[in-house]
């Protein structure tokens, strides 16, 4: 079939080169609003040929929302207006999914969508980040799914098993709390320590010199893209502040226990935070 990317960044530009590698794609157009990315998309063979929205609407079967959450709640309305009534499929992949399940909601085109997040990236953006196997053996969750046609869904579980991914349904309120504790809240903290020892590192010019494969992995996410980061972060506000609070809770746990020289109640907070162990080897 031909495939619409919307959006040729780390996950719309992934996506392209293995629905292209793995024969889901017969066509595939991109739309992208930034002329060097275009470019960039074109030279590395991600797309076929990029084009305005219109065209790729009008051209695709499966069209991929792979933008920014902002961007996308605002464009979402648009493609629903041009696929109502057709067989055409829209899916999106943002980070936050009830703000997008709400535009949608109510919508004569809701059947022809389906809400997905598939859990995977890296820390890099644009076409250049875009990798082959990327989504491979990880998780993608499908949210709301009630309210697509099953023949959209169907679809979409081609797609992803094409992909390599496993198909989680939630509601999307639950998978908004629970991405702020398990994605959010990581690079919340990453973007905090990275301005910490920046700040210790306009005194001291060696800080950088001991950092260790440690620091190198915690601090990894800061270098994550800030245009993504800041609508996630503002969309899914309510969850992240909670997360933060009890993140904060439990720094000042540890706080109160090395000010004390409380060996015995660090040693108790490490041995309990182990148990992630039994979760995640």
């Amino acid at each position: 079939m031909n495939v619409g990317i919307i959006g040729l960044g780390l996950i719309g530009g992934s996506m392209a080169v293995d629905l292209r590698r793995r024969h889901f794609a017969r066509t595939l157009l991109g739309v992208e609003a930034e002329t060097v990315n275009a470019e960039a998309a074109l030279r590395l063979g991600l797309v076929d040929r990029v084009v305005p929205l219109e065209e790729c609407v009008r051209s695709c079967e499966l069209l991929v929302l792979a933008i920014p959450v902002g961007a996308a709640i605002r464009l979402l309305p648009t493609l629903l207006d041009a696929v109502a009534g057709t067989r055409k499929v829209v899916i999106d992949v943002c980070s936050v999914k009830d703000c997008m399940c709400h535009a949608a909601e109510g919508h004569p085109g809701r059947g022809r969508y389906v809400a997905t997040h598939p859990m995977a990236g890296t820390e890099y953006s644009g076409p250049w980040a875009a990798q082959p196997c990327l989504f491979d053996g990880r998780a993608c969750i499908v949210c709301d799914p009630e309210g697509a046609d099953p023949d959209a869904l169907e679809l979409v579980e081609r797609l992803y098993d094409t992909l390599g991914m496993r198909l989680i349904r939630m509601g999307a309120r639950a998978h908004d709390m629970h991405a702020a504790y398990v994605s959010h809240i990581s690079h919340i903290t990453s973007f905090a320590l990275a301005l910490t020892v920046l700040d210790k590192e306009r005194d001291d010019k060696h800080i950088f010199d001991l950092a260790s494969g440690g620091f190198s992995s915690t601090v990894r996410l800061a270098k994550s893209n800030a245009d993504m980061w800041v609508p996630i972060l503002d969309r899914n506000r309510d969850n992240v502040l909670r997360v933060i609070d009890t993140y904060l809770e439990k720094m000042g746990l540890f706080r109160d226990a090395i000010a004390a020289g409380d060996d015995d109640a660090i040693r108790a907070l490490m041995e309990e935070a182990n148990r992630i162990k039994r979760i995640i080897p």
